[in-house]
């Protein structure tokens, strides 16, 4: 899913959490800007090296590529070793962000670290089960169990545009219901 419903569906899920959930009615709660950064972490820690690498060369005209050499999303996968060196970086950091096993570890730790549990964390987890059916085979299928299994689901990409239109009208229902829900609750 793109950048700004994963942080838009993380944002919600932890405001929802932090108002009903017994848990957090005595106790501050999830902070809800922190989970809609892990909400979106995955994706800025796979393709921040790919876009950084295009903007220097689009900048600063290092290398050979040129927009007419960057290969189409359906030539990326599976990756092998004739891939530009950038897709393949791109791709291992991809198996590393969106795994739940690789997630389940750091939040583990985390926990073992600090002796509590970080809440705002479950946004990263969000992200992984939220692109597990968005992304399909031929563009970064989700790694939901790398490296213990290369396992993925085919599922709709998210660029599909009736998905595209579904997912952007709930995000202004969404929207709409929160503010008059607040205007209601202020006026």
């Amino acid at each position: 899913m793109d950048i700004f419903s994963h942080a838009f569906w993380t944002a919600v899920a932890a405001k929802t959490a932090s108002s009903k959930l017994k848990y957090f009615k005595d106790k501050k709660g999830i902070n809800t800007v922190w989970a809609a950064t892990w909400g979106i972490l995955p994706d800025i820690f796979a393709f921040a090296p790919i876009f950084i690498s295009a903007a220097l060369v689009f900048l600063l005209g290092m290398g050979d590529q040129n927009i007419f050499t960057i290969p189409h999303p359906f030539e990326l996968e599976p990756v092998n070793r004739d891939t530009l060196f950038i897709f393949r970086l791109t791709h291992s950091l991809y198996n590393i962000s969106h795994s739940a096993v690789v997630f389940t570890f750091i939040f583990g730790l985390v926990y073992f670290l600090t002796k509590k549990i970080r809440w705002e964390m479950l946004g990263w987890l969000l992200h992984i089960l939220i692109d597990l059916p968005t992304h399909s085979y031929k563009f970064y299928p989700t790694p939901i169990l790398w490296p213990l299994a290369n396992w993925k689901f085919d599922g709709i990409p998210w660029s599909t545009p009736w998905f595209m239109i579904l997912n952007f009208s709930a995000i202004l229902l969404v929207t709409s219901i929160y503010i008059v829900k607040r205007k209601s609750k202020n006026g």
